[in-house]
């Protein structure tokens, strides 16, 4: 499958740990920012996207080598980061599905030794500028949430909106 549209540029530039804080084991995010990034010419081609994220047991992340089940390349949680493309369609909106597009990602793993609090920032790249060229602008925005290996869900952060560039 065409993973396009997500890249990691920086998988994680600033990763605390405190073992006298304490988190839930459930990990939970909250939205940092969303910054545009233009090619050079005024067309707006991909955002980086920052979420901090706090988990009480460390347990976020996959290695390459966690391809066994549940992580296994057919399983939804072959992915621990997924992200969901809204678009503004007649003031409201709209999840768009990509045939052949994920902006679902792997996070790395963040900690060997478990257990242990953990928190820090995660800061994505993202393409938002390759799928319908139809219009001059469009008005987008992203969900988002995060898989830990016991497979507890952390809570879906809503991006603000962005208004896109495209030709």
């Amino acid at each position: 499958m065409k993973k396009w549209g997500l890249f990691f540029f920086c998988a994680i530039f600033l990763l605390a740990c405190k073992k006298e804080e304490k988190f839930s084991n459930t990990p939970a995010i909250e939205f940092v920012s969303l910054t545009k990034i233009d090619n050079g010419t005024q067309i707006d081609q991909r955002a980086t996207l920052v979420l901090h994220f706090q988990d009480g047991d460390g347990d976020i992340g996959l290695n390459s080598t966690d391809i066994t089940p549940p992580f296994d390349t057919s399983s939804v949680y072959y992915y621990n980061f997924f992200i969901d493309y809204y678009k503004k369609v007649n003031g409201e909106f709209e999840k768009i599905e990509f045939e052949e597009i994920s902006f679902n990602q792997r996070i790395p793993r963040l900690s060997e030794t478990l257990p242990e609090s953990i928190e820090g920032d995660i800061s994505l790249n993202l393409d938002i500028n390759s799928y319908d060229l139809s219009t001059t602008y469009d008005t987008i925005r992203f969900q988002c949430y995060i898989v830990d290996r016991e497979l507890n869900h952390s809570n879906i952060v809503t991006t603000p909106e962005l208004v896109v560039k495209k030709k």
